[in-house]
Formats: C-alpha cells, structure tokens, sequence
C-alpha cells in the first residue's frame, strides 16, 4: 500500500543525514511536446500547470496517476514547498535520485541548475534561492528516446513495447528530497577497505571553510575582522565500529579540501556471499554529521577464479531489468527492491546483472547488507555506438554512476555497455568502447570491467559471452570442456544471421577469464499454479511442452556452465517476466512460476572451478 507521501524514505542509505525533507508526493505537471513551455512562462512561479502527478512516479506509470504511455519530448513539474527560519539558516541542497533525460530546475523564477544524464542521483545548492516561508520549485525535462545520442536501455522506441524493450520512462523517477547543512559540510567519502590488511581507507572531500564560516559557532574568526578569508580550520572526526564497538577513530582539524585517511581495523569481520557484514562509519565536521557504511573484503580477478576475500565464487547470478508493472522504473515501496533480492537468492542465486539501467541507492543497500554480488551495469542500448560523438552520451554519466556508488561492497564489476550490435549497417567504434572501458579503470582499479557485454569485445578483463541455444547437448558440444587451445568457443565465427549479419572475426578470446552472462530465456507464460496458453508473448527459442520439459532444459544448461573448470560464473535470463517477455523465474506480479526449492538445487551445487 503506498503510503501519503510515496518512497518516504531516505533515500542515500550510505551517506545520511538526519536534517532533510521528502519532497514526494503531489505535484502539479503538465506535457509540453514542443518543449516551448519556457517561451511560455511555465518558470515563473506564479504559473500554475494543468494538471497533477504523484512523484517520484514516472507518467508513465499508473502509480503517477498519468499513466500516459505515448511519446513525451516534454514535461514540467510544480511544487510549492515551506521552509523554516532554521531550515533557509544554512545551506540547502536539492537533490534529485533521477530524471529522464535532461532537466533545468528552478527555485522561486530562478535557474538553479541543469543535469543531463537520466539515470544517476544529482544536487544542486540553493542556499542563496530559497527563503522562509513558501517557495516554488519548478522542473522541465526533455527527452527524446528514439535520438540515437540519447541512451535508453530498455524503454522502447517502437510505439508498443517489443521483444525485450518495454514501456518508457521520461521525467522524475526517483525521490526528490531538501537537505540542510551548516555553513562548512562533508561533500563525500569513499570508502576502500583492505580485507587482507584489515584496514580501511577514507578519501573524505570537505567544504572550504573560508569566508562563508566566519563568525559561525564552528569559526573563532569575527566576521568583520579585517581581511579575513577564512579560519585555521574545523575539528574532524572519523570514528569506525562494528555492531556497536569501536573499531578505529581518528581526529583532526581541516580547512576544507580533500584528505585520505588510512585506518587499521580492531578486529576483522569479512564481507562475504551471502553474509552482508558491514561497519558503521560516523564523520563529524564542525556541526556537520554524516552516517555511512563499509564491507571490509578484497576482489581479486585470475584465470582459474574470481576471489572474493582469497575465496574463489563462483557468480551465480541472475539477469534483473528493475520494471514494475505498476511503477516501470521505480519500484512501489523499498521493500519490493528488497525483496527481489530475497526472491532471487531463495532461487539459488548469490547475485545479479543490474541489467541496462543504473539501480537506485537503496537497492544497492540492501544486496550489501545480504551480501548479495551485483554488477554496475549502463543502459547503453538506444546509444549509436558507431559514431564517435556516442561517447558524450555515456562517459560522463558513467562515471558519475561509479563515482557514486564506489563505496559499495555488492559491486564486484562494472559493465559500461551491453550488446553493441550494428547500428544501420554500421560497426562499432572501437575507440568509444575502448575509451569507455580505460576511463573506468582509470576510476576504479579495485575492480574488473567487461568493455561490452557479449559482444564485441575490444579490451576486456573477463571475456563474457551471451548464448540463448536451447538444445543442452548443443550448448554442451559449445562449452562443455576446455578447448585444447585454450580458446573458447565463439558462436559469432558460424554462419552469418539474418538480423546481425557475419559478425565473423570481429573478436577473439585471447585468454581472459571467462564468464556466460547470459542464456537460458526459456518461455513459460502464467505462474507455476497457473500456466497460460497465451502465443502471444516473447521468449527465447522454442516452447517447453510441460514443466518437465522446462526443468530438463534448464538444468541441462546450466550443468554444462557449472561443469566446466573454465567458466567462472553464469547469469541466467531472467528473475521476472517484463510485460510481454515472458522468460522469468517470477510473473511480471512476482509470483513464482517454478519450485524454488528445484530452481536452487540445480543452480547451487558446486561448480568445477570452486576449490575445496
């Protein structure tokens, strides 16, 4: 049941503070195909829209109360929000969990910002724009899902959703929320733990003290003191604990700037599959206080293994798109994203492809709590990755996305693109996929990076294929040993297909790990109580006849995965059905469609590369 104010809680659990305010709920919004809304005044405050919205809904969606399914170039948004003498005091930031695709913002008539990128959490300071009393915040969004520069992940560009694009999702589709702060503040942390070492370390970015501080209660220096700039700095704590102990704490005093602070650890409590163990990390600065978190364990990449704390995992992973039949894109409480998780790993699976969309902060919460290993993945399709220009639509939102979600211990991996097929006869640019792929080891040295996932590989840690071949003694014959040379098999050396052409030679195993990140797909319309005899849905390959049909299939594929030594992990297609796709484990309604009990005793026995 949605409660009054929608998705009411915090919405960064690994960066909280308590003085904020959920901006949720009722808005007034308007479309505006011809994006003229701005000619027409729709920024002045004064203006009203015509009609309403529940945010953070997409209109799309029916819990937004639009439920608008055709095309929007345009739309805006209207709220009328009241501020406390305490809360205008100090700096105010408004933040934005995610809006499709680009936006201007506006508080009171003025500009307060511009984000483009429709996937990734965004702030903007309004300190100086905001004032006691009523205030107007305004919001427009434009986006375009059918221009070929503009990443869409799975929103479809045809009019109904097709094969495996679905419904779209254009405007505000995460919570939108006020913080407070005093004058000097904590921006960020990251967070770097050494499992081996035992030990943590804290790139903490602070405020500048300068003049905004002085006079304050954090800074002796009086305000009108001649010449003054600043102070000698602010007291700075870091303090590190474990289920209430003390761990490790620090004390200094800043200026502001960018500090790293190495900590050894009291005691050691191992991050692992499945056993979410995690520290708390309190910062205070000035008046400032920030709660966070950290999973104390090391990624390691080799040929015979991934290990995770010098423990080879095999990644038993399932393919989550994140579509709600009534939210789209967001989910209709927090605890439907915990949830997934939860009916994920009662199938067997220690993990997930967070596929083509970038997963809102709370659901990474919760697969770190659980221990649950997931993959930062982009929504990359809809980008035309064969023109050069492609790269401004991904790198610089990609690199938002890790720099905002570094510090989580569920990510093993990052994975920028996805399936980088032709685009109108035309290949991949190489050098896009490449320059996207050392930009992200370039953020993160910490862990592996599949260039493109499935195909075609330019420079890659682990060499991922897709393979939806139904026939096990097929797939068998394809991957079931390790080749004498040491080169895997690639489906894309056979004939030439109808709808990607020869893709013959257009990449080559050279001896990286191997993962399958994709197969299986089986169609199985209507739930485990209820099968459907519907034709009408999507689904890989040829039809099972009967649910012993469906259970030969699927363990006979997935035991070639697990059988072979070479093959560090599978991720199966896929958690739930998505509208007309109808290749889930669960409904699109999360009912299962098969014995959970069955599905994790073919998933979770032990594979070949799993050492004793």
């Amino acid at each position: 049941m949605i409660t009054s104010v929608p998705r009411p809680e915090y919405p960064r659990p690994q960066f909280v503070r308590d003085n904020w305010k959920n901006l949720n709920g009722t808005w007034e919004f308007e479309i505006d195909q011809s994006r003229s809304g701005m000619e027409r005044g729709y920024a002045d405050p004064k203006h009203h829209l015509s009609g309403s919205i529940t945010v953070p809904f997409c209109p799309e969606s029916a819990l937004s109360g639009v439920a608008y399914k055709d095309f929007m170039y345009g739309v805006w948004y209207r709220r009328e929000v009241e501020f406390s003498e305490e809360e205008a005091k100090g700096r105010a930031f408004l933040h934005f969990g995610a809006v499709d695709y680009e936006c201007d913002v506006f508080v009171n008539g003025e500009a307060a910002g511009h984000h483009k990128g429709g996937y990734v959490s965004f702030a903007f300071e309004v300190t100086k724009l905001i004032h006691p009393g009523t205030n107007v915040i305004t919001v427009f969004a434009a986006d375009d899902t059918r221009d070929p520069l503009i990443p869409r992940g799975k929103q479809c560009e045809l009019y109904h959703s097709h094969r495996c694009d679905y419904t779209r999702t254009t405007g505000i589709w995460q919570t939108v929320w006020m913080e407070f702060t005093p004058a000097v503040y904590i921006k960020s942390v990251r967070l770097d733990p050494h499992a081996a070492l035992g030990s943590v370390t804290m790139t903490v970015e602070l405020s500048d003290t300068g003049a905004l501080c002085a006079g304050t209660k954090v800074c002796s220096a009086p305000a009108e003191s001649a010449g003054n700039t600043g102070c000698s700095g602010v007291p700075f704590t870091a303090r590190v604990s474990y289920e209430g102990k003390t761990m490790a704490e620090v004390s200094a005093v800043f200026a502001g700037g960018t500090h790293v602070i190495s900590l050894p650890l009291l005691e050691k409590h191992l991050w692992e599959p499945g056993a979410g163990r995690l520290y708390d990390v309190s910062l205070t600065y000035g008046e400032d206080r920030v709660e966070s978190y950290f999973g104390l364990r090391d990624i390691r990449l080799a040929k015979d293994g991934f290990y995770i704390n010098e423990v080879p995992v095999f990644q038993r992973l399932i393919l989550d798109q994140g579509f709600y039949p009534d939210g789209i894109y967001t989910a209709p409480t927090a605890d439907e994203l915990e949830k997934d998780i939860e009916r994920s790993m009662d199938m067997g699976f220690n993990g997930a492809r967070l596929h083509q969309k970038v997963f809102e902060e709370r659901f990474l919460y919760y697969a770190d709590r659980k221990g649950y290993l997931v993959w930062g993945e982009y929504p990359s399709w809809g980008l035309d990755h064969s023109r050069p220009e492609s790269i401004y639509g991904i790198l610089p939102e990609w690199l938002e996305e890790i720099r905002r979600d570094y510090s989580h211990p569920s990510i093993i991996g990052w994975c920028p693109f996805n399936e980088t097929w032709d685009k109108h006869h035309c290949i991949q640019c190489d050098d896009v996929i490449h320059t996207v792929y050392l930009a992200t080891k370039a953020a993160d040295v910490t862990r592996p990076c599949i260039d493109t996932s499935g195909c075609f590989h330019v420079e890659t840690d682990i060499y991922d294929f897709h393979d939806y071949e139904q026939d096990p003694a097929v797939f068998k014959a394809h991957y079931g040993s390790i080749p004498a040379d040491g080169v895997l098999y690639n489906r894309f050396d056979e004939k030439p297909s109808l709808r990607h052409g020869d893709c013959k030679g257009r990449q080559r195993h050279k001896g990286e790990p191997v993962m399958c990140t994709e197969y299986g797909g089986i169609k199985w319309t209507g739930s485990m109580a209820e099968p459907s005899s519907d034709t009408t849905s999507w689904g890989y390959g040829k039809n099972v006849a009967n649910m012993e049909e469906l259970k030969e299939r699927f363990r006979g594929l997935t035991d070639v995965l697990l059988d072979n030594p070479m093959i560090l992990g599978l991720c199966y297609t896929q958690l739930t059905d998505v509208e007309q796709e109808q290749n889930g484990l669960y409904t699109y309604d999360r009912e299962p469609k098969f014995d959970p009990a069955w599905v994790r005793s073919a998933v979770s026995r032990r594979a070949a590369c799993e050492k004793t």
